[in-house]
């Protein structure tokens, strides 16, 4: 007799500051979690791993884009036998408070829950002691999965699921697996048409060598890197070609890393001449990626038109302090110019709230990156000490203080306080910095650039503008958990805030739909009555600045992004020693020198 487990996966929202999940009809940013578990749970029902005699039926939600439907749920697994597994997939610190209270119901059911993610491993992988709301958690019997899911660690979870015999924690961290020949992530069509422009996700690596102390990654994933192959990637492309999906997000935090990359470019290169297979590609890339020969001709030749810079200051005594110190400020021009020889949107991340930071130093290095660096978009955030970072265990050891309620840890909040702003100056500024970015005088200067270097991605960089300039002012999130037109529960609030009644609720949604979508409308036609003025007027093919001007040596005696900072003039004579001892081992391997006369390791000192 043929019985049936429902498995279902669920990658949790978290709430906005009014107490309602964050949830959209179509969400921006798609979930590589989730399609991650998925591709292995399906591989696991292939593979028969319950018996050949059970049926094991899988639901996907992501819950920026999807409500979960609890009541529905708990009746189906009710009927099909009561035997089930629900997983809370890839959960962040900030979505750890929502993915607790999903949790509830299904617990009161008698239906078992395992829930994974970030905040988890960070906490198990950096912590002595398990922090209160995982014991909490626990007490309530949810189980914890912490590492990744591959090479069969799934199927574990999945009999002892089966047997009602879920383990309290299964912890993979010390044993990260391999990538190569692993289970393709992928999500049914349906899933990925609630995305906007329906985008899908993949990743063709994990893990960075990098030591950033506000990075998860390198204590989550580890510091040893681990890739997908080319035939990987042409098996994820052809899947979801299949069923109509050819635009991803690479969710790699820096392909250009990747030893593969080559391999795998020419890989979609060839999917594109030979096949007709053409893909879309939004990447995360470092500021060092243009130094590798080919990178960017291929990247782009791949099919790449989006990308994602990790800046993330441009004062370098800021990032010497947290470790970043692979980000030259004297490489961001050249990086960036380079991209832009190609019809590329560089959109960059920037972080506010590093030591050195005041309230007047971060709207100065805005006003210079305006000035100075042809991006087409940026994006805030404030530096926030994630469970699983070195950062966060330095305050935990020092009894700190941090932002109790990690809903809050979403990066669009402040959550500790700062040595030199108070926390007041910090909030402000964290929303006087979109405002300072994102002026109409400025959009038009980015229109102006865009149009100058022949870029054809008019339409895509009017929606990235209105994105990144509206939905911090108008509905209070980080733009990148935005969407296209909000929705909200009225039974969904948090709890601890209280229900409103239904005439209230309805009436504040309403004006709230109406005047936040007019006024996007509204931005979004000025942006295209500005684009047309600009590609109407001649002049517009020889415009320039100081931004879009190629690189030249004696720039950085006249730019501020050299000038106006101690980290900058530093990092300038830094660059100037470091070529003039490459210079000196030139002219002495020319002249004969012996390697005894000179020594490289002085010339680099010197």
């Amino acid at each position: 007799m043929l019985q049936t487990f429902n498995l279902i996966l669920i990658k949790p929202t978290h709430y906005d500051d009014d107490g309602y999940p964050i949830q959209w009809v179509r969400s921006f940013i798609p979930s590589n979690s989730l399609a991650c578990v998925y591709g292995i749970a399906a591989d696991a029902c292939d593979r028969q791993v319950l018996g050949p005699d059970v049926s094991v039926d899988i639901q996907t939600f992501d819950e920026t884009n999807a409500t979960v439907p609890v009541n529905r749920l708990i009746r189906q697994i009710r009927r099909d036998g009561g035997r089930a597994l629900v997983c809370m997939v890839g959960v962040q610190s900030n979505q750890f408070p929502r993915a607790i209270d999903l949790s509830q119901p299904f617990l009161e059911a008698g239906i078992q829950v395992c829930l994974g993610g970030f905040h988890v491993a960070g906490c198990l992988s950096m912590l002595p002691e398990m922090p209160p709301e995982m014991v909490a958690a626990q007490e309530q019997g949810i189980s914890f999965f912490a590492g990744e899911a591959e090479e069969g660690r799934l199927d574990q979870v999945l009999r002892d699921a089966w047997d009602g015999r879920l383990k309290p924690i299964y912890n993979h961290l010390a044993d990260m697996p391999g990538l190569e020949g692993a289970a393709t992530p992928i999500l049914r069509q349906s899933d990925i048409k609630r995305t906007a422009g329906s985008v899908s996700s993949f990743d063709l690596g994990r893990g960075c060598p990098y030591q950033c102390s506000f990075c998860t990654i390198i204590n989550v994933q580890g510091r040893k890197s681990r890739f997908r192959s080319a035939d990987d990637l042409e098996v994820i492309i052809r899947e979801n070609a299949a069923q109509g999906i050819r635009h991803f997000f690479l969710t790699d935090d820096n392909l250009a890393r990747n030893r593969n990359w080559e391999a795998c470019f020419d890989r979609l290169i060839e999917l594109r001449h030979q096949h007709g297979l053409k893909v879309s590609l939004t990447v995360q890339v470092d500021t060092l990626c243009h130094k590798i020969p080919g990178f960017i001709d291929k990247a782009c030749a791949a099919g790449v038109g989006e990308v994602f810079v990790g800046m993330e200051n441009i004062n370098s005594d800021n990032l010497l302090l947290v470790q970043k110190r692979q980000n030259k400020i004297t490489d961001y021009r050249e990086m960036l110019l380079a991209w832009k020889k190609y019809p590329v949107m560089i959109t960059a991340g920037y972080i506010l709230g590093f030591p050195n930071d005041t309230y007047d130093s971060i709207l100065r290095d805005v006003d210079i990156i305006k000035r100075e660096l042809p991006l087409d978009n940026i994006y805030f955030t404030n530096l926030t000490p994630l469970p699983g970072c070195a950062d966060h265990l330095a305050l935990w050891r020092k009894g700190v203080w941090m932002d109790p309620d990690l809903n809050k840890f979403d990066l669009n909040h402040r959550v500790t306080h700062h040595a030199k702003m108070s926390d007041e100056e910090w909030d402000r500024v964290y929303k006087d910095v979109w405002a300072r970015f994102y002026t109409w005088e400025h959009m038009e200067t980015i229109l102006k650039r865009m149009t100058a270097l022949g870029s054809n991605k008019r339409y895509t960089t009017i929606k990235y503008l209105t994105m990144f300039r509206d939905y911090r002012r108008l509905h209070s999130v980080h733009p990148l958990e935005g969407g296209f037109f909000r929705v909200k529960d009225r039974t969904q609030r948090r709890p601890g805030f209280a229900r409103e009644s239904w005439p209230v609720f309805y009436a504040k949604y309403a004006w709230f739909s109406l005047r936040t979508s007019w006024a996007i409308v509204q931005t979004y036609r000025r942006l295209l009555k500005m684009m047309k003025t600009i590609r109407n007027d001649p002049a517009s093919a020889s415009y320039m600045d100081a931004a879009i001007t190629p690189p030249t040596e004696g720039e950085v005696d006249d730019l501020a992004l050299y000038q106006d900072t101690r980290g900058g003039v530093e990092a300038v004579e830094k660059m100037r020693r470091m070529n003039a001892g490459r210079d000196k081992l030139k002219a002495a391997k020319r002249e004969g020198v012996g390697d005894d006369a000179v020594d490289p390791a002085t010339v680099a000192a010197e």
